[in-house]
């Protein structure tokens, strides 16, 4: 590939990585970032706007949709809809009754939410990655990340949020004292190896969040960086690539929603449980 080319498709990776990045920038105040550069030099407070954006199209088109399916529901013959409604309401419930051993109202409606809204997330990973950045191009717009999945700042803040309910049911559940010998005492019973029970418990702990929000931006964003280098190739080989590729990619798609909410189940069914 000769030197120019290798610096357009340098370019091309890089711009369709970026995030439309809007933080205060050292010399030009509040402003979007128009480099990656100047997105680090804004900081840790940083909002990608594009994220953000997506993902709350995505709740919101989740909690339009399933509004609609129980507005339009009826005792007779199911509209397509309502079949589809009820095929994920049903496997999201199995799937409940088998990881969550406890009773608490909160957990069914949470996996639920977690399945459809990552779902929807992951899914807008199947439109052609020139499509809207192009359109937003046209609108003024720099920078244009469409998948939130493949944000570490989404999946790491949904981990977060899971995490904290995790931390909340172990404290309600056990109590104070009940969570504290938990952590003291497992799995070595005994007073001397405390520190050592102490160490393995935070660190297992800690490792939750972590593990579910980098296992699911992994998946995405391997994947958003193969769509993208599929589309640098001549167009005759990109779509022979790009349809089985995307293809596959439904079932990577469903598959990582339904890992963080089952492994979100199960670490909550292990924070109502006493040892």
């Amino acid at each position: 590939m000769a030197a120019g080319s290798e610096v357009t498709a340098t370019y091309y990776i890089q711009h369709h990585l970026q995030n439309l990045t809007f933080g205060k920038h050292p010399e030009n105040g509040w402003s979007l970032a128009h480099s990656s550069e100047e997105a680090v030099e804004m900081g840790f407070w940083a909002i990608h706007l594009d994220t953000m954006g997506w993902s709350i199209a995505m709740g919101a088109l989740f909690i339009w949709l399933f509004r609609k399916a129980g507005r339009l529901a009826t005792t007779g013959v199911p509209g397509t809809l309502q079949n589809l409604i009820e095929m994920v309401v049903e496997f999201v419930e199995n799937t409940v009754r088998s990881a969550f051993h406890g009773k608490n109202p909160v957990i069914a409606p949470l996996a639920l939410t977690l399945f459809v809204w990552i779902f929807l997330m992951n899914l807008l990973k199947l439109i052609p990655v020139d499509y809207v950045p192009e359109l937003f191009a046209r609108l003024g717009v720099d920078y244009m990340k469409m998948v939130p999945t493949t944000d570490p700042n989404a999946t790491l803040g949904m981990a977060l949020g899971v995490f904290l309910l995790i931390i909340y049911y172990s404290l309600k559940v056990k109590g104070v004292g009940g969570f504290a010998k938990e952590l003291s005492l497992t799995p070595f019973n005994h007073w001397l190896l405390i520190p050592f029970n102490l160490l393995l418990e935070i660190i297992g702990l800690l490792v939750k969040p972590l593990g579910l929000g980098l296992r699911l931006f992994g998946n995405m964003f391997a994947g958003e960086v193969i769509f993208i280098l599929i589309a640098l190739l001549p167009f005759w080989i990109m779509w022979t690539l790009n349809v089985p590729w995307a293809i596959f990619h439904i079932l990577i798609i469903t598959l990582q929603a339904f890992i963080f909410t089952v492994l979100s189940v199960v670490y909550l069914n292990a924070a109502h449980e006493h040892h």
